[in-house]
């Protein structure tokens, strides 16, 4: 469906695809003078632009911080992903990456287009990390230490188990959500959360990532990268790579329920971490992307579509979470409908579906508990079937406006 074709039928996302466009134009406008934060900020960009959007959330000093972490694991991540670099050269990198955050003579060039100007640039990261207040820099590096070493040895070892899965998922995600829990803890916003709550953020963050990626992984070249747990898809297939053919497509949709199904047990402590958060800045940067989350499992719940092709939320719905996630209401409010989204979508004859309608009943019932649930339906309106004609005559009016400033920065 064309840019036209979707303001047609969902015009409500006409003002929060205008904003959203908006503010990533005034992000590009904002980037400081100073070369090292100039090139950290551009590069976040690059690397992530819907994470660029949502640290803006955040105030100057927090900001540079989590900007600065973030850079750091995405470099480290960096090294870990480029399946052209030996194991013998990569685990010693990654077990001693922490180290190099303090040596400006050191460099390491991998990985491709963006990744590898991030890598060829990092020394411009390090005189940023040099220039955060210690406790900033302590936190990070700490973080950077315990996810090379959990990297280094998944490099080395499968992912067989769901203990494995939720070991892996902990490296590489979980001790984010650790080292952010810290970083707001140091900025003197927030409680420190405990472990537990930060790793489930992440791990719910990272298993998304990684049902809606099966596609772009298992195609990597040179080498297949591999992160859905043996313990699941031996179930459905005598090989991981077997769920793209469409022969044996009935089994690759009934093992992506099973990973969603897994995926949706850490849900509950993520709406516990999100609860008691007291700055609206952080709250906005930690909930954007959970609600991005469970929205993306349930457009993947059962959808072949997955092993074709990347399936992703309209930048219209998109655009809408970034602009009506303010307060635990709202996120009460989309974890609710994008379940019931997902448990609609739920078939008597899935090997899983009655364990599935569990764990959606449990988000159901702590979203409801909270009281505060006053208003359904608000992203889940697809497609109406018709428009009274004021609406039509708005929707004609805005539709050049749109396209003019979607388009005006190209030019």
């Amino acid at each position: 469906m064309g840019l036209l074709g979707t303001i047609m039928d969902h015009p409500e996302e006409i003002y929060p695809m205008v904003k959203l466009k908006m503010a990533a134009a005034r992000i590009s406008k904002q980037i400081p003078p100073e070369e090292h934060w100039a090139f950290a900020y551009t590069m976040l960009q690059k690397v992530s632009r819907s994470f660029a959007l949502v640290i803006q959330q955040l105030g100057p000093e927090l900001r540079n911080a989590v900007c600065v972490f973030y850079l750091v694991l995405r470099a480290l991540d960096t090294v870990e992903d480029d399946t052209s670099v030996s194991t013998e050269i990569k685990v010693p990198i990654l077990e001693s990456f922490y180290r190099h955050l303090y040596d400006l003579n050191w460099s390491f060039s991998c990985g491709t287009k963006d990744y590898k100007i991030l890598m060829d640039k990092f020394q411009l990261v390090q005189i940023a990390f040099l220039e955060l207040n210690k406790d900033y820099q302590e936190a990070i590096e700490e973080i950077t230490k315990r996810m090379g070493a959990g990297m280094a040895k998944f490099i080395q070892k499968e992912v067989e188990t769901v203990v494995d899965y939720d070991e892996y998922c902990h490296y590489v995600a979980g001790l984010v959500g650790l080292g952010l829990s810290k970083l707001f803890y140091v900025a003197r916003f927030e409680d420190l959360a405990s472990d537990s709550l930060s790793n489930s953020m992440g791990l719910f963050l990272q298993k998304t990532n990684i049902i809606r990626d099966y596609l772009e992984d298992i195609n990597e070249i040179p080498k297949s990268r591999m992160f859905w747990p043996r313990e699941i898809w031996s179930k459905y297939a005598e090989k991981l790579e077997d769920f793209k053919y469409e022969e044996n497509f009935e089994k690759s949709v009934q093992c992506l329920n099973d990973m969603v199904t897994n995926a949706l047990i850490h849900v509950e402590h993520c709406l516990q971490y999100m609860a008691p958060l007291k700055d609206q800045a952080i709250f906005r940067f930690c909930a954007i992307p959970q609600v991005m989350a469970i929205g993306t499992l349930a457009l993947c719940y059962n959808n072949v579509n997955v092993f074709k092709e990347v399936v992703k939320m309209r930048r219209g719905l998109t655009a809408r979470v970034i602009a009506e996630t303010n307060t635990m209401k709202d996120v009460y409010g989309a974890f609710y409908e994008f379940s019931a989204l997902l448990e609609s979508k739920i078939e008597d004859k899935d090997p899983n579906s009655s364990l599935t309608r569990k764990r959606i009943e449990v988000i159901k019932k702590a979203c409801t508990a909270s009281g505060s649930i006053t208003k359904r339906g608000k992203y889940l309106n697809e497609r109406r079937s018709s428009y009274n004609s004021v609406l039509m005559m708005l929707v004609f009016l805005l539709v050049p406006v749109l396209l003019a400033l979607l388009f005006l920065n190209k030019q």
